[in-house]
């Protein structure tokens, strides 16, 4: 049976597209399931002096990327992860790193996740 080389090109394009239309839509899930999972290690790891700052953290799809933020309190996320001066100057806070550990978690899991979804 002869093969028209036209329909072959047109029956490759055709697979790849359904193929990058799938590992696409399996990406978009890692990405929605790491988020949520970092979110869950922030409430976790999160220094508690009230609880809200810890209940604070949000993670949100914006312009096609997922965010994870802090919604209570954006501003003293780099207040309590770096180490900053005492309100009244006389010495330093130190800092409580709870934020860059759970940053290289999230990007190791998505890199390997990702990685799986394109070997299946």
């Amino acid at each position: 049976m002869a093969i028209n080389i036209s329909d072959l090109a047109r029956e490759i394009n055709k697979q790849l597209a359904e193929y990058v239309e799938e590992v696409a839509e399996e990406i978009e899930v890692v990405a929605e399931q790491v988020a949520k999972d970092g979110v869950k290690k922030l409430k976790l790891n999160s220094p508690k002096l009230t609880g809200s700052y810890a209940k604070g953290w949000r993670a949100k799809k914006v312009n096609g990327k997922w965010i994870v933020h802090n919604k209570t309190d954006y501003q003293l996320t780099h207040l309590l992860e770096k180490s900053h001066v005492k309100a009244n100057g006389t010495g330093r806070v130190e800092g409580q790193p709870h934020i860059a550990p759970v940053e290289k978690q999230m990007i190791d899991e998505f890199a390997r996740k990702v990685e799986e979804v394109i070997r299946q």
